[in-house]
């Protein structure tokens, strides 16, 4: 049996090697003001050239871009370096990373033609959710 993308259940997600995967990298800390989280992005922009998209506030950042590795094991362990290496050479806030996200070329085209949220495969239970 295999899932959507045609993986085995629990097994790693691979792609062919060189394969391109879209990363989304969110990062928190102490606040700093917005104008260096912005600087810092910008500077970050052109050290880390497939930087798609940043979003930012003063005390958490989230940036987007393409990675290419042979799997999504490959990539989430760039991502978590990802602000850590630049930190110093683009100036960015000593945040931690509290979240990353990724997901094959497929996968984000065909949220791009469905929505964010995509089409409902099979019924989802909800159980014990509150608000944080």
């Amino acid at each position: 049996m295999t899932d959507l993308d045609g993986a085995r259940p629990g097994g790693p997600a691979v792609a062919a090697p060189g394969a391109m995967w879209h990363v989304t990298v969110t990062v928190a800390g102490t606040a700093v003001p917005t104008i260096e989280i912005r600087s810092g992005l910008e500077r970050l922009e052109h050290e880390h050239p497939f930087l798609l998209a940043g979003r930012y506030a003063a005390d958490r950042a989230e940036v987007r871009y393409w990675e290419e590795a042979p799997d999504a094991e490959s990539v989430v362990r760039l991502a978590l370096r990802l602000w850590d290496e630049h930190e110093v050479s683009a100036a960015l806030p000593h945040w931690n990373v509290v979240g990353v996200e990724v997901v094959d070329r497929e996968t984000f085209h065909r949220r791009v033609v469905n929505g964010p949220h995509g089409r409902q495969v099979a019924p989802v239970a909800v159980i014990g959710v509150t608000a944080f």
